[in-house]
């Protein structure tokens, strides 16, 4: 009970008192930072040993009081203080332990010409809340560590223009609404079960209330986690904030976050009939193909990035969606893999602008020489999202197909839907491995720019998290069904047998195999040794002043008839959910305001209307 107590406090406790160390101390307060998440990672690492618990306030109290206005306040507080370390608790608590430490790491180098003010503080304050959202058994509870972090978030982002301001607001505004409409969730949820524990509950989806109060608090999951519809903070947040803040929340944390909490929706908190599992199932895919669509057309490689944010948690979403214990087991590992190989993009898109100042892609290339870990790790990143064997990325898409496949022998709609499912999910990972081969060839690949010929690699504190990172994407592909899966992941969801012939050693040899012959045959044949001829343009030979542009392959998607109408649409934000209720309330207060001119007969009309709509209630 007290390391659960310790990882949630001591963060906030020194999270808070380096609000008074100076900001020109910058590099100290990052160095404890460091050092706290480091305790608090140890602390992880003691209750992942030690097993399930579920305890209370009032164990650390042991019969004492404590009476403020005549309430014992440690006693009541206690009810609420309630905290369960299950095994999707332990398994979130670490990985939020693990990208912590790393960003930090990189955050050292990163964050030197102070891009964010009090940045260590906010990190330690969202540190602790996460570990407190996690672990917390009491929905009130719960509800009050995820609040807090809707604001760490919006702090996590520099307000030096006009443009990072918006943005900053818009996901505040976001999340907070979803926030809101989570408390009413919980209402409804008190009043139909007389129970905040989410342990205690298991609602079934048979009524309006019922359903009213699962949407409410999917609202919430999928505004945190960043799934449509309510996802477009994602993209905006990524081009404006630090590399390090949108590695940290929209990538790492907030996915963990998220999903964790869409975890406990759908296995423990209620039982969903046909029509909530369809809904999930559609939300998923539409998030994955609308998402990866988005970005294909992307030339800011931070707002790329920031839509396959929301692209791959469609996979998660599916996952879940399913039921079954492969579908949670996928959902799960998805979960953990995105979060690896998204924070790398996040970092490594932060290399390229610390070296190079540039955020388009069009401005960029031939980057790969200068900065080769920072390429070797990106491209690794880049396979793994799009689902290349034998990377993490393709293990955990590989067991999400499985489960759409074995989802299909039930006899429900959502069964015989199966083929669209998987069709789906699967066109979703090619559009992501066409989008990756434009991020990759367009800053790394090509000819270098002049002005880019003094660039070099980054320094060893902003490399070190992106070798972790990706050392983790192969170790994670290649031990999945032999190691990863059956000790991680089996424990949350329950054993189950993978189908059809899949082992990912056997398929890492298999590829691992395939790239020696590669190299032997290169040498063998000593193929090496070709002729390079010059292009013949107009009889002048300009090779070395000319180069392709990788955007413009790309121009074709976006000029097509029915997606160039889309396009077009979305750029005028039609499809987003913020700016359309920003559009309605400036409407209805336009509205409103025009109904009071000032005139005595309409005020009194106004009365009366009021009046009879009391009466109508009342009645």
């Amino acid at each position: 009970m007290t390391e659960i107590i310790s990882i949630i406090a001591l963060p906030v406790f020194i999270g808070l008192l380096l609000f008074f160390v100076p900001e020109k101390f910058r590099t100290v307060k990052g160095i404890i930072a460091l050092l706290v998440s480091i305790v608090t990672g140890y602390l992880t690492i003691v209750i992942y040993s030690s097993g399930s618990q579920l305890h209370h306030l009032n164990e650390l109290s042991s019969g004492s009081t404590m009476f403020v206005f005549g309430f014992d306040f440690l006693h009541d507080a206690g009810r609420y203080m309630a905290f369960n370390c299950d095994n999707l608790s332990r398994l979130i608590i670490m990985f939020i332990s693990l990208f912590s430490f790393l960003i930090l790491i990189y955050s050292l180098a990163y964050i030197k010409d102070g891009r964010v003010r009090n940045y260590y503080p906010y990190f330690l304050i969202t540190l602790g809340c996460a570990y407190g959202a996690v672990v917390s058994d009491n929905l009130l509870l719960f509800i009050l560590f995820w609040g807090i972090l809707g604001i760490t978030l919006y702090k996590l982002i520099q307000g030096t223009d006009e443009e990072s301001s918006a943005t900053a607001k818009k996901t505040l505004i976001l999340i907070g609404a979803s926030d809101s409409i989570m408390i009413i969730g919980i209402a409804i949820l008190w009043k139909l079960t007389g129970s905040l524990s989410m342990g205690g509950i298991s609602l079934p989806t048979t009524n309006v209330l019922s359903v009213v109060a699962f949407l409410a608090l999917l609202i919430g999951s999928f505004t945190k986690a960043g799934a449509f519809p309510f996802h477009t903070w994602v993209p905006d947040y990524a081009k404006s904030a630090p590399a390090s803040s949108s590695a940290y929340l929209p990538a790492s944390l907030d996915k963990l976050l998220g999903i964790y909490f869409l975890a406990r929706l759908t296995t423990c908190i209620f039982v969903l009939n046909e029509w909530m599992r369809i809904l999930l199932l559609s939300l998923g895919t539409i998030s994955i193909i609308t998402a990866v669509m988005m970005a294909l057309v992307q030339h800011n490689y931070k707002r790329l990035l920031g839509f396959h944010a929301v692209s791959q948690v469609g996979y998660m979403i599916l996952g879940f969606g399913l039921g079954s214990m492969i579908g949670v087991a996928a959902g799960l590992f998805h979960m953990i893999n995105n979060a690896l190989y998204k924070s790398g993009l996040f970092l490594s898109a932060g290399c390229v602008e610390f070296r190079t100042g540039e955020e388009d892609i069009d401005n960029l290339g031939g980057l790969s020489k200068a900065m080769p870990v920072t390429f070797f790790a990106a491209l690794i990143f880049a396979m793994s999202i799009s689902g290349v064997p034998p990377l993490n990325g393709f293990a955990s898409k590989w067991m999400i197909y499985q489960g759409i496949i074995d989802f299909g022998t039930g006899s429900g709609l959502a069964n015989k839907l199966w083929v669209l499912w998987l069709g789906l999910a699967v066109l979703g990972s090619a559009l992501t491995l066409a989008s990756f081969i434009k991020l990759i060839g367009g800053i790394f690949l090509g000819r270098r720019r002049p002005e880019f010929e003094k660039v070099r690699e980054v320094p060893v504190m902003m490399l070190v998290p992106l070798v972790i990172l990706a050392l983790f994407c192969i170790f994670f592909g290649v031990f999945a069904t032999n190691f990863i899966v059956p000790k991680l992941f089996m424990p949350v969801s329950g054993a189950f047998q993978f189908k059809g012939f899949w082992n990912s050693s056997f398929v890492s040899l298999l590829v691992l195999t395939s790239i020696i012959l590669g190299i032997i045959l290169y040498l063998a044949f000593n193929l090496k040794k070709f002729r390079t001829e010059d292009s013949f343009i107009g009889g002048e030979k300009i090779q070395d002043q000319t180069s392709y542009s990788t955007t413009e392959f790309y121009k074709t998607i976006g000029e097509f008839r029915l997606f160039s109408w889309i396009y077009k649409k979305a750029e005028e934000r039609w499809f987003d959910i913020y700016d359309l209720s920003k559009k309605f309330v400036l409407w209805l207060s336009h509205q409103l305001s025009e109904a009071h001119a000032g005139v005595l007969p309409g005020y009194v009309i106004w009365v009366f209307a009021g009046l009879i709509v009391m009466l109508l209630i009342m009645i």
